[in-house]
């Protein structure tokens, strides 16, 4: 199982290379081919992000080395559904692909699903490709529930 030694911390901007590795790494859908492992071309969206209150990315830490294992961005949202609790947003989660079950993606969730409750938010919500079968089936063993249909327009 995951040594549990291994720290979640908020990314910062060492870990950005690292970050769209395992991002692109895992792309599908509309995203592949559509990213690039320049990390010029994401630096103002990741400062952005960084300086955003509602928004952050964190990061997995490999306890030997330092390196990125894996990774998430959640965002809190507003909105007046459940006596006007906030939400958080989980996206672009992430493990690299000789770390997986290893309990590095559910322990990544419990952590959001902790720092959501902090927050005083009503419900943990994501989006997964339809291709991510496998991922799909993780979100179920989690408890998460297949709620709503998604639909998306790219601009």
């Amino acid at each position: 199982m995951f040594n549990e030694s291994f720290p979640i911390v908020p990314a910062t901007h060492d870990h950005l290379p690292q970050i769209l590795a395992l991002m692109n790494a895992g792309a599908v859908g509309a995203r592949v081919g559509a990213e690039s492992d320049d990390p010029a071309d994401y630096r103002t969206a990741f400062e952005a992000i960084l300086a955003a209150p509602e928004t952050a990315i964190y990061v997995v830490l490999d306890a030997t080395d330092g390196s990125v294992v894996a990774t998430y961005q959640l965002t809190f949202s507003l909105g007046l559904g459940f006596r006007g609790r906030p939400r958080a947003v989980v996206e672009s989660v992430h493990t690299r692909a000789d770390m997986r079950s290893q309990g590095i993606g559910a322990r990544m969730m419990h952590h959001a699903e902790a720092l959501a409750r902090a927050h005083g938010c009503c419900m943990v919500q994501l989006t997964s490709n339809r291709l991510r079968k496998d991922a799909h089936r993780f979100y179920e063993r989690l408890g998460y529930d297949q709620s709503h249909l998604g639909f998306k327009k790219m601009l």
